[in-house]
């Protein structure tokens, strides 16, 4: 759209054209945001969904831990939330989070506050934003296990508070609209000596960083888990090493060595590597188990 930013209503943050994204997003790859919106606040933010143009396409960017973004880059406007949407407090065994926190500093301040429950969330890269969207979890626990109520703003700038029995959350899925951005979540645990809680947090730690490459260009697990009636029990990481795909290259794309569910950018793949590499496995392990695997990284902007 030429001239885009000339359509946008005013603002109070920050609004910047042709705004590089491959620098904030874990895969280190993709193409330029048309226009990426930092809102000053969630009042900036609700004015600015409601006097936008219902054209002009409108999608929330968070930590990038979990997101492919395409060597196109991303049409419309890309909303990035700021600081003013990452204040964490406690409030007896109840914990309200800004969805731009990061996950494991809300494990953190819940554990500082004797609360227990929300250990998980160490383990689990990205924003408290995205964790909310796709009922994030890792090692038994879910977003959903703890989640009390859920804020969002809709794209008419609507404030909406959502009970957590109404997000439709099932194994990495909700069923809030896409259209939905997310500013706040409370959460509830119980109570516990805040030292119990950090050892218990401490071994998440040590367990994820034993086990999978967190220190490489990665976006955490490509895959969700098939059902283990229709996989015979594998989990994607087993089928993708079955297929012959552990470390495997496509251009700069490969699978971890360490744990093949994890898609590695060498430092010189594309997207188009990244999401070429993804579709050729899952056709091998169709082809080969007749196991459909489903992308759990969600893939979003324009092929080059």
């Amino acid at each position: 759209m030429a001239g885009l930013i000339t359509r946008l209503p005013p603002v109070r943050g920050k609004l910047i054209e042709g705004a590089p994204l491959a620098d904030i997003t874990w895969l280190r790859v993709g193409g330029p945001a048309e226009v990426l919106f930092l809102p000053a606040d969630e009042a900036d933010l609700a004015r600015f969904l409601a006097e936008t143009p219902r054209d002009i396409p409108v999608q929330v960017l968070g930590a990038g831990s979990n997101t492919l973004v395409r060597d196109g880059g991303l049409p419309g406007v890309t909303v990035r939330l700021t600081p003013a949407f990452g204040q964490i407090k406690a409030d007896g065994v109840r914990l309200r989070a800004g969805a731009a926190a990061l996950d494991k500093a809300a494990a953190k301040a819940a554990a500082k506050a004797g609360i227990a429950g929300l250990e998980f969330f160490v383990g689990v890269p990205g924003t408290i934003g995205g964790a909310l969207r796709m009922n994030a979890g890792c090692y038994g626990r879910e977003t959903r296990d703890v989640l009390v109520e859920a804020i969002a703003l809709d794209r008419r700038g609507r404030r909406l508070i959502v009970p957590s029995g109404e997000m439709g959350y099932a194994y990495r899925h909700s069923d809030a609209p896409g259209e939905w951005i997310f500013v706040e979540a409370v959460f509830e645990g119980r109570a516990d000596d805040p030292a119990a809680i950090t050892q218990r947090m401490d071994a998440i730690t040590a367990r994820r960083e034993s086990t999978q490459p967190i220190r490489e260009k990665t976006s955490g697990s490509t895959f969700k888990n098939p059902d283990p009636a229709a996989s015979g029990g594998r989990s994607a990481w087993q089928l993708i090493d079955a297929a012959g795909w552990r470390g495997k290259p496509i251009g700069g794309a490969r699978f971890s060595e360490q744990h093949c569910n994890f898609l590695i950018n060498d430092g010189s793949a594309t997207a188009g590597d990244l999401e070429t590499l993804g579709e050729t496995v899952r056709a091998e392990v169709k082809a080969q188990f007749g196991v459909e695997l489903e992308w759990e990284v969600r893939r979003v902007g324009e092929a080059l």
